[in-house]
């Protein structure tokens, strides 16, 4: 099971990133899930994307997540 969940939409500047900040903060990959084609997630995440989700404590960070909130919560 991956650590981290990316939740986002194709071509989405947002969610580009926070890709980029995810990998300055050289984390792990996280698993990408696009919630374009999905009601479920789209009714869950679709004003909120991109969203991280770490898969350990299910803690959600809505965008903008910065670096000093992606360390508070991974420690």
């Amino acid at each position: 099971m991956p650590r981290y969940i990316l939740y986002q939409r194709d071509d989405c500047h947002l969610c580009d990133q926070a890709i980029d900040l995810l990998a300055r903060a050289r984390l792990p990959e996280p698993e990408s899930v696009f919630i374009d084609d999905d009601p479920a997630l789209e009714a869950r995440y679709g004003q909120r994307v991109p969203v991280l989700r770490l898969a350990d404590s299910g803690i959600e960070l809505d965008w903008p997540f910065d670096l000093a909130a992606l360390q508070s919560h991974l420690r």
